[in-house]
């Protein structure tokens, strides 16, 4: 997991004018990587920057088995506020980091976000033009607000082209009832879930204390299969769900 990042800026061009935002790429290992090793774009949370020890452990992850990683920081979050901005601000950012992403190799893309991070990819997929990527991956998808399943954010959801890969805990209050993320991922045109068993909203298991990083570690296995099957298209059938021993995530 030593591969060194590349720090670099990523425009975006908002309505009120362009701005540019913080970004780091970094190459998968050597030993690993093949000759076009797919790139996953990694978006964070709404609480949090693309530095949070549990996105620098889920990139490493990525990078020690062969995939190049692309992490970002949304509008609002290079602006300093706390709260996200506008979804509109947030799709243009993930419309100018997957071609940054495209630019900097010749396999596939990979979006990739951390619950409201993913939930703006699947947005961006479904606007007219569509997202240039091959497959989208939710690390913890925001089905609705904790104790609101009244409300469920799953209208676009059908509507996504590409391959999709929900990465849920099954103690995740964003998504209690499961049965109705299973709704909703089978009614998608090709979508699955892994369920890590125990596993919050951001992965941990109550009463074994790890951290963060190596949580998010341990789900890159998770997403490079697929990202290596063809963005899951072989490895996958519509509205089908695995699920992980307790404490792999």
């Amino acid at each position: 997991m030593g591969t060194v990042e590349e720090r670099f800026r990523i425009a975006v061009p908002l309505p009120a004018g362009p701005i540019e935002v913080s970004a780091a790429f970094g190459p998968a290992a050597e030993d690993r990587a093949g000759a076009d090793a797919p790139i996953v774009a990694i978006a964070h949370g709404a609480g949090a920057g693309m530095d949070h020890p549990f996105l620098l452990g889920f990139a490493a992850g990525l990078r020690a088995v062969g995939l190049h990683t692309l992490r970002f920081n949304f509008p609002y979050v290079e602006a300093g506020r706390r709260m996200p901005g506008p979804a509109a601000h947030a799709m243009l950012a993930w419309h100018a980091v997957a071609a940054a992403a495209r630019e900097r190799g010749s396999g596939s893309v990979i979006a990739c976000g951390k619950s409201y991070g993913g939930r703006m990819a699947s947005m961006a997929a479904t606007e007219q033009g569509g997202l240039a990527v091959t497959g989208l991956v939710y690390l913890g998808y925001p089905l609705h607000q904790p104790g609101k399943p009244e409300k469920p954010r799953i209208e676009h959801l059908p509507a996504v082209p590409q391959p999709q890969l929900f990465v849920e805990g099954t103690n995740d209050p964003f998504v209690q009832p499961l049965s109705q993320l299973e709704e909703a991922v089978a009614a998608c045109q090709e979508a699955r879930i892994v369920w890590i068993d125990g596993g919050g909203h951001s992965f941990e298991v109550k009463g074994r204390k790890r951290p963060a990083a190596e949580v998010g570690a341990d789900l890159a296995p998770l997403v490079a299969e697929f990202a290596r099957s063809g963005a899951g298209a072989d490895a996958s059938t519509t509205g089908a769900s695995g699920r992980t021993a307790e404490g792999d995530a």
